[in-house]
């Protein structure tokens, strides 16, 4: 699989694309001053305690306060505090960690109010962005993400990623990693630790440490609420998570972001920095590589699928999101019921993994398929949606299918979902209504086109268009698309300008000159 990361660069945001063999598949936007806040470690101070919660709220200079679980605590919470307490009173030379004397853990069940007091300070890190109505969620487990690891304090523990399945592997990560691991220390492999040697995990792991140190000194006589220390930017982090040995090419359009990005990827990749290039061309880079188009025909409410007729609707509601599979016009006359609808919906499968992923929708969301009677089948189409999920990052839970045709997925939700708008102002009502983006228009008439020569058998049909759209279908002689269609699809079309038509409307017409009603 070819992966690409597009990154357009703006005085106002950035936004960057990711495309799996030229699909879009996820977007990630941050606004130019306003960073994202997941990872950040904050000194914050207990605003209250909530016992029938078990909670805190948690006051770190947000408009909203900050949640804090019990649960989210670390069982070495009171060792974090009380490092705390030393540094925030200066006493910087007692806090060297191999020989700072551990508390013990704290229970699994207790209460939060023997483990917290009200404006005390304590130092958090965000774990979920505020969404809706509900300011961040902490936890007091700090840890550090790197490259080839990730550091957590206070901790002696070493795991590996579950995505690295060879034995053999696993134990010489372990065994390296051992090695070099500093006291107090736990480490977390990451998969893509896997085949890379011990001076390259050594010097991932003394950049964490260093960044851990550098948190101590900030903490130096500090007062909440305070930001203590900042995770990456949006795109720094997502090279350091993404980047593996399936890109090939990773895109900007700015000299400055170019230069940041080259230098990030020689520092944790060098066999790769030849992959950063500087997009140069006269158009905008995401109309370049195709991505404002995908954009605008992927997150409407409405999603239409691959074959012309089956689509998506994708609804949220307060609790969760729900996605209902359409067949339309999609039908096989070959097949049967059943088989016809099995075929919409392992393509639906595949377009709902991408939907979650390009929309980064998280929570609870209800997939309705149309309805499969044979338990084989159903079967099918669920392992068929743990496929498609298995790509996606965030963590995640596939249900099996009832004989409903539900399939309930969960996935993690740590920021407020992707939104993009993509209606257009009418050009006939002048404002007071909306249509869908005329950029897609001429892949919605080739996907009908297609259906009624493939589908209904139609050998010569007749195209009514807006004169505007008619001058820009016949330009040309061998460009024009009546040629381009006759070639491609063996057809006898026509086509015919109808002042009338507004800018987007069209029709079709059979041999015997009768509009084609669908």
């Amino acid at each position: 699989m070819n992966k690409e990361l597009i990154i357009e660069s703006s005085p106002e945001e950035t936004i960057v694309a990711l495309l799996e063999d030229r699909l879009l598949v996820e977007v990630h936007r941050e606004k130019s001053g306003i960073g994202h806040t997941v990872g950040d470690v904050y000194l914050g101070r207990v605003k209250k305690i909530m016992p029938g919660l078990n909670a805190a709220f948690i006051d770190v200079g947000s408009d909203k306060d900050a949640f804090l679980h019990y649960l989210d605590l670390g069982a070495n919470v009171k060792t974090l505090n009380k490092y705390v307490d030393h540094a925030l009173a200066g006493e910087l030379h007692s806090l060297n960690m191999k020989n700072f004397k551990f508390e013990e853990e704290i229970p699994k069940t207790d209460t939060i109010a023997n483990v917290l007091k009200q404006n005390q300070q304590i130092l958090v890190q965000i774990i979920k962005e505020p969404i809706s109505t509900k300011g961040p969620r902490l936890t007091s487990e700090i840890s550090f993400a790197g490259r080839y690891m990730v550091l957590i304090p206070f901790s002696d523990k070493i795991s590996v990623s579950q995505k690295i399945k060879s034995v053999e592997e696993r134990n010489r990560l372990k065994r390296l990693v051992s090695s070099i691991r500093p006291e107090g220390f736990g480490i977390i492999i990451r998969t893509v630790a896997e085949g890379k040697n011990v001076a390259q995990l050594d010097a991932d792991l003394k950049s964490l440490t260093r960044k851990w140190n550098q948190t101590k000194n900030l903490l130096n006589k500090a007062k909440a609420p305070k930001k203590i220390i900042s995770e990456m930017d949006k795109t720094t982090s997502l090279l350091r998570d993404l980047l593996n040995n399936d890109f090939n090419q990773i895109v900007v359009n700015t000299q400055e972001a170019y230069e940041d990005a080259k230098s990030y990827v020689e520092t944790i990749a060098p066999e790769k920095a030849d992959i950063v290039k500087l997009h140069k061309a006269g158009n905008p880079i995401f109309d370049h590589y195709g991505i404002t188009k995908q954009i605008k025909s992927s997150f409407g409410r409405i999603v239409p699928l691959k074959h012309y007729g089956a689509y998506m609707v994708i609804e949220h509601t307060e609790a969760l999101h729900v996605v209902d599979i359409n067949s339309g016009h999609r039908l096989n006359a070959e097949n049967t019921q059943e088989d016809n609808a099995l075929e919409v919906n392992m393509e639906a499968a595949v377009e709902v993994a991408r939907q979650l992923r390009l929309r980064d929708i998280g929570g609870i969301i209800v997939v309705d398929f149309i309805d499969l009677r044979m338990g084989a089948h159903r079967k099918q189409l669920y392992e068929k949606m743990k496929e498609e999920m298995a790509r996606d990052s965030a963590k995640h839970q596939v249900l099996p299918a009832s004989k409903f045709g539900l399939i309930q997925i969960t996935r993690q939700r740590v920021r407020p979902q992707v939104k993009i708008n993509v209606l257009e102002k009418c050009p006939v009502c002048k404002g007071t209504g909306e249509v869908t983006s005329s950029f897609i228009l001429l892949d919605e008439i080739e996907a009908l086109l297609q259906h009624l020569v493939h589908d209904q058998n139609q050998k010569e049909l007749t195209l009514l268009v807006n004169p505007y759209l008619y001058a820009y279908l016949t330009k040309g002689f061998f460009t024009n698309y009546k040629w381009r269609w006759r070639q491609k699809y063996g057809v006898k079309i026509n086509f015919k300008s109808v002042k009338s038509y507004h800018y987007l409307e069209y029709h079709f017409l059979d041999k015997n000159g009768e509009i084609i009603k669908l």
